[in-house]
């Protein structure tokens, strides 16, 4: 029975919106955000990143940097480009990329709720990272980016958000990537306990992207607690801020690898240690994937596509049969020697979304020697595994179309 509940939503000016929502602080790099940001002032970037309005030498972890991002907060709420809402509400934010769309109802989630499990998480986090968010959101006061939590699907529910979609909504907008925003305010109280109602009949959330950011929130919320003779509870830092969507509208797409050498292989020689896992058939255009246990490999200007052996791999264990598990233990750790891909250098990660020229791109280029291209893992796989209480592979999943900060920020 996970906990959620209504809070006072922090959030753009109407005239303010478009202006204000940006890409999730964790999709770009310093030096993409600058560049997103230039000439906008509003932009939400100043303030979920805020090294952007800093030198450039300035360490991400400085604390200067957290500080500018409180004060960026501040101003923000000062010249009224932000406003909170006088009543506690659930929100709903819609997504549309193309023909897919997705419904989500943005609400507080338990911080304890996280802790004990009802909150499934699928993946490991990073220290450095946890402690990164935790001091932003401590500095700010504020949960500023949403965690994306899932669940298995109610029609109860689904009624519920079709309902509230028939009113007008607080914002609706299209951003410079094609992708359609729209966000409801939900302050009926009637419609507010059926929701919680709802949600209070579920077994359990599961994350879907955000782990950091739920780590983060335990943080905070320890730190409070300690530092609050008075705790009861119920203060906001026991809760943080979340979108939660039906699993049957989630699009997962393809997460790839580059890596920078063939760990002082010769070319036919590693192709020859692949065959011994996987079938190999050379290809005379980009190999994309078609189904499970396939993938594509681009090597010296050649795509080519890997069909992993039936006796390579465990069917029955739900992290061992995944894609990334199959092509990790039986290519990237034996032939490679990349053992830990969440500290190696040596590999990186590309998103879906930028397609499979973005591999050809960086392996042509002599930055990366080799790329592979897998299937998409399924929502009902990460699932499985965290049902399991086990984790995926770094680098798992890839969700589009990406929630926007900015448009509803919870104050703690």
């Amino acid at each position: 029975m996970p906990q959620i509940k209504p809070f006072f939503g922090l959030r753009p000016n109407s005239d303010f919106a478009e202006k204000v929502a940006s890409p999730p602080y964790d999709v770009l790099s310093s030096e993409e955000a600058t560049k997103l940001a230039k000439g906008n002032p509003y932009s939400f970037l100043h303030i979920s990143k805020p090294e952007i309005d800093l030198s450039p030498e300035t360490n991400l972890y400085d604390e200067k940097v957290y500080k500018k991002g409180a004060e960026n907060l501040k101003k923000f709420i000062h010249k009224k480009i932000l406003i909170q809402d006088e009543k506690q509400c659930f929100y709903l934010y819609r997504l549309i990329m193309g023909e897919h769309t997705q419904t989500g109802i943005v609400a507080a989630a338990s911080v304890d709720d996280y802790k004990k499990g009802k909150i499934k998480i699928h993946e490991y986090t990073r220290e450095d990272k946890e402690k990164d968010r935790a001091t932003h959101v401590d500095f700010l006061n504020a949960n500023t980016g949403p965690v994306f939590l899932t669940y298995h699907a109610k029609n109860s529910i689904d009624k519920i958000v079709r309902g509230i979609q028939k009113q007008k909504p607080l914002y609706d907008f299209t951003s410079n990537d094609g992708i359609r925003h729209t966000i409801w305010k939900v302050d009926n109280d009637i419609i507010i306990e059926k929701i919680q109602n709802e949600f209070n009949a579920l077994d359990y959330l599961y994350i879907s992207d955000g782990h950091h950011r739920s780590a983060a929130a335990a943080r905070v919320q320890e730190i409070r607690m300690k530092n609050n003779p008075n705790h009861s509870g119920n203060e906001e830092y026991n809760y943080f801020l979340t979108v939660i969507f039906p699993d049957e509208q989630l699009y997962i797409m393809d997460y790839n690898r580059v890596v920078k050498d063939l760990n002082g292989l010769s070319e036919s020689k590693f192709l020859d240690k692949i065959f011994w896992k996987f079938e190999i058939t050379k290809q005379n255009e980009i190999y994309k994937p078609t189904e499970k246990y396939l993938f594509g490999m681009y090597l010296n200007n050649c795509w080519y596509k890997l069909a992993a052996k039936p006796d390579t791999f465990n069917m029955k264990d739900p992290v061992n049969f995944l894609d990334v598990s199959i092509l990790h233990n039986n290519l990237m750790e034996p032939i490679l020697g990349i053992t830990n891909p969440r500290k190696d250098k040596r590999i990186n990660f590309v998103g879906g979304i930028r397609g499979l020229k973005e591999l050809e791109k960086l392996v042509d280029s002599g930055r990366y020697k080799v790329a592979f291209d897998l299937y998409p893992t399924s929502i009902q796989e990460l699932m499985n595994v965290a049902d399991s209480n086990k984790v995926m592979p770094p680098k798992s999943t890839w969700f589009e179309p990406k929630l926007r900060s900015g448009l509803i920020i919870h104050l703690l």
